[in-house]
């Protein structure tokens, strides 16, 4: 029978069983998976099972709802799929391996040999005192929020800027960055708008911070 693993940041709070064809996510309470988070819209999203194939669909909410780490209106899940609304994760998995899903978001794939270790280092502008971080996770995120962990200074004169800006994913042929909030952030100069892949060397702008990528020897 499928499952959600459901997260709030890091801890994992409960196993929820999909036995039946569809199920409503949002802050009031008469959801069937309540969310109890301000930043939660009462109606987040639904989830639904159609042709064999479970899927996820965005309820016009507020702050979105995103499968790995990219902002969806409707998506398709597969086992290992992380939904995440706000601070909230829910991993998607099958019977045959809940152990392996409830650590993807914190886990490398299996790869043969040592894998490329990539990181990003603050070139201008940190919010903290930390100069590198190391991409370690399969989605790392960059963002202000508790959920991110790679902080960013917010440009302009209030200092506003996404809870979440950016998450950079680590998959079998090397790192991805993707928008959460299309055009905030800057790659290599350019507006982001759609994900990419990095290369060494590579400059991520976020607010007023930016970040040189790269892939350590």
């Amino acid at each position: 029978m499928p499952k959600l693993m459901l997260k709030f940041e890091a801890a994992f709070i409960r196993e929820i069983k999909l036995d039946k064809p569809a199920f409503s996510m949002g802050r009031k309470p008469d959801n069937d998976i309540v969310l109890d988070n301000a930043a939660v819209s009462g109606h987040h999203c639904k989830m639904y099972e159609s042709g064999g194939t479970w899927f996820v669909e965005d309820l016009n909410s507020t702050n979105g709802t995103f499968v790995n780490g990219k902002k969806t209106l409707k998506s398709g899940l597969k086992p290992g799929d992380i939904i995440t609304l706000v601070k909230y994760s829910l991993v998607f998995t099958e019977d045959s391996a809940p152990a392996a899903a409830v650590k993807a978001e914190q886990t490398l794939p299996p790869q043969r040999g040592k894998p490329p270790q990539g990181a990003l280092e603050v070139l201008e502008n940190p919010a903290d005192a930390r100069k590198d971080f190391e991409l370690t996770a399969l989605s790392t995120y960059i963002g202000k929020s508790a959920q991110a962990a790679i902080p960013y200074k917010a440009g302009g004169l209030f200092g506003g800027g996404p809870e979440l800006a950016v998450v950079i994913t680590l998959r079998p042929e090397g790192y991805y960055l993707n928008p959460i909030k299309e055009g905030y952030s800057k790659y290599n100069g350019n507006a982001l708008n759609e994900k990419v892949m990095l290369k060494d060397d590579d400059v991520i702008e976020v607010g007023a911070t930016r970040f040189r990528f790269f892939i350590k020897k």
